[in-house]
């Protein structure tokens, strides 16, 4: 990539496009673009292919997903598998026509089955079942890593497969009904501190491990990558083009509420509805590959958190 590469980001102004479209800009990159979802349809596989026949991107950044937390997932099952076949299927395809050599698709953790080994290494696909509470959205992502693989096996491109662990920032969604967790409990507790009410309740039994990487790091990660002239995992065609982005640690979803409860400034008693599901026991990225390449996170769980929230207090919450 050069500083006047033309970049698409689709998906730019979600949690993790807006990142992305942050940091090409800070790193020098002047020609960056996107689309609303007004002015395209990424479902619309006429409107993408006209897209791409107009715009001609050098390299795109395929960060647009329907996404959501366990209720979201478990309410629009079809929706979250249809919606994300039909976004990857049109972007590679079209993206591949209009001749993008560069293409960065993003997924997710949840592809790993349930009971992975921890860490989960890339070598790990496939190798279980999935989670039950989000199967069709892991199920669309691994598609989406098995078409970026297919085309550069048949056509030759050099389309990469980031898989961040889950993502908090800036421009999150805090809907109590369709967000994922670390953002409900940021709203949680803040409505508590305001409200001055005694306590908050949080899902599931607070035992499950997540890890947690903050939006700027991710981006971090992923420009690195593009930037990376030679990558073995593009090289080797007898391999998934995979890339795992995390931390490397984790904690528990008890500690979790702990550290946004601080960082918020609340003082509400946290309680578990334990009628409700808890998902995968653990989800900790293997993250041995990307920093072999030269990258590694910089943000700690505490000073993203700060951050985030002073975002989300700015935003009017």
């Amino acid at each position: 990539m050069t500083p006047d590469s033309k970049i698409y980001v689709a998906g730019h102004r979600g949690l993790a496009g807006s990142a992305l479209v942050r940091r090409l800009k800070a790193k020098g990159y002047r020609n960056v673009i996107g689309r609303t979802h007004a002015e395209l349809d990424l479902i619309d596989g006429g409107a993408v292919e006209r897209f791409f026949r107009d715009e001609r991107p050098e390299v795109v950044i395929l960060a647009a997903a329907k996404v959501g937390g366990i209720m979201a997932n478990n309410t629009y099952p079809a929706e979250f598998i249809h919606s994300n076949l039909a976004i990857q299927t049109n972007v590679i395809h079209q993206a591949w026509r209009a001749g993008v050599k560069r293409l960065l698709f993003l997924g997710s953790s949840c592809i790993y089955p349930r009971e992975c080994p921890q860490p989960m290494k890339e070598d790990y696909l496939l190798t279980g079942p999935l989670e039950p509470t989000n199967r069709p959205y892991a199920v669309a992502k691994i598609a989406g890593i098995e078409m970026c693989w297919s085309y550069n096996r048949q056509y030759g491109t050099r389309y990469l497969c980031a898989m961040p662990t889950n993502l908090y920032g800036p421009g999150d969604n805090y809907d109590l009904q369709t967000s994922h967790v670390l953002p409900a409990l940021i709203r949680k507790f803040h409505e508590a501190k305001v409200r001055n009410e005694d306590t908050v309740t949080v899902w599931g039994t607070g035992t499950p491990r997540r890890e947690f990487l903050h939006t700027d790091d991710m981006a971090d990660a992923c420009i690195h990558l593009l930037e990376k002239e030679k990558l073995g995992v593009l090289e080797d065609l007898n391999r998934p083009p995979l890339v795992n982005i995390g931390c490397g640690e984790d904690q528990t979803i008890a500690e979790l509420a702990e550290q946004v409860r601080a960082a918020v400034g609340a003082r509400a008693r946290i309680v578990y509805d334990r009628s409700k599901p808890d998902g995968t026991p653990q989800k900790l990225l293997d993250i041995g590959l990307i920093k072999s390449l030269g990258w590694q996170p910089r943000l700690s769980l505490a000073e993203g958190l700060r951050s985030t929230y002073q975002a989300f207090l700015e935003k009017g919450s």
